[in-house]
């Protein structure tokens, strides 16, 4: 009995340590937001800051625009290149490509590149606004090269999320006078982020095969402040080891490139996707507005009644 409870012990070590390592990367867009709602722009940072340092995160992205430079904002970023974060590129003053030529597209994005160059972790990854890679052959190609040219990787994401409308939800809220219960809207929010991380996992292994090094968007504002201790703590919890970008962007699927044009792109594991053939599920349900809207009233704002 003894030999056999050891080897069944032994077997479920065996088991568990066979289970692959899931891996992902935190970027954070439109650095330094506008911060004018929950916390102002310096409390944001520090609380940021603190959160990635205490749950051992050595290194996130911040794809920055640099129309929000003004001297807080210079601040801002400069505490979170001098904590060990990197600053990319996210153009200058955040415009759809779909909007633009490819001409005015391409000045944007190099102006930016002048003005962020004054950060000492200045890394040159671009990050397309809205995920929007050129709605015609010419602007796709034509940006392509430009990021080429300049030296650029794509940085790419492989789960998209929908942060901005929790941030939104939340701001309304407190805007409107309700005493939002932190706690509630905490697990609503990581709720939100893994349904997101699982569901284009699942999609990868569907895709690759395997479980690809993941790049995770959120954003730099006030939830992400406040709840981003919270989601890796959970995501520690799942197994997740956290990575910095940089090593992200070594998996194999960073050359990979769409023959497609996609006004309104999906992602990277989306665009391998749809490569392959699938068009539905691109955008999983927690990137549905009506979807978050639902659960942000289930599980933030209705009181539950007393048994």
């Amino acid at each position: 009995m003894k030999f056999l409870i050891s080897t069944c012990l032994l077997l479920v070590a065996v088991c568990a340590h066979s289970t692959p390592n899931k891996y992902i990367a935190l970027t954070l867009d439109d650095s330094p937001r506008a911060a004018s709602g929950y916390f102002d722009g310096p409390t944001r940072a520090n609380k940021l800051i603190a959160a990635l340092k205490a749950h051992d995160v050595a290194q996130v992205a911040f794809f920055s625009v640099s129309a929000h430079l003004n001297q807080e904002g210079i601040t801002r970023l400069n505490a979170y290149s001098d904590a060990g974060h990197l600053i990319a590129n996210h153009t200058h003053d955040h415009p759809d490509f779909n909007t633009l030529t490819l001409a005015q597209y391409i000045a944007n994005f190099e102006q930016a590149d002048r003005e962020l160059s004054q950060f000492k972790t200045m890394t040159k990854l671009f990050r397309f606004p809205y995920l929007r890679e050129g709605d015609t052959v010419e602007k796709r190609d034509g940006m392509r090269a430009a990021l080429a040219a300049k030296g650029y990787r794509n940085g790419y994401v492989t789960v998209n999320t929908y942060d901005w409308f929790i941030e939104n939800q939340f701001q309304k809220a407190i805007k409107d006078g309700v005493k939002v219960d932190l706690t509630r809207m905490s697990h609503y929010y990581v709720d939100m982020m893994v349904q997101s991380i699982e569901a284009y996992d699942e999609l990868a292994i569907k895709e690759l095969g395997r479980s690809p090094k993941h790049v995770l968007l959120l954003h730099e504002m006030d939830i992400t402040a406040l709840f981003l201790g919270d989601l890796i703590a959970e995501l520690k919890r799942k197994g997740w080891i956290i990575i910095s970008p940089l090593t992200a962007y070594e998996d194999e699927i960073a050359t990979f490139q769409t023959t497609e044009v996609l006004p309104y792109n999906p992602g990277r594991i989306g665009e391998i996707a749809r490569t392959n053939g699938q068009t539905k599920g691109l955008w999983p349900r927690a990137l549905q507005e009506s979807y978050l809207d639902q659960q942000f009233e289930q599980q933030v704002m209705q009181v539950v009644a007393p048994k």
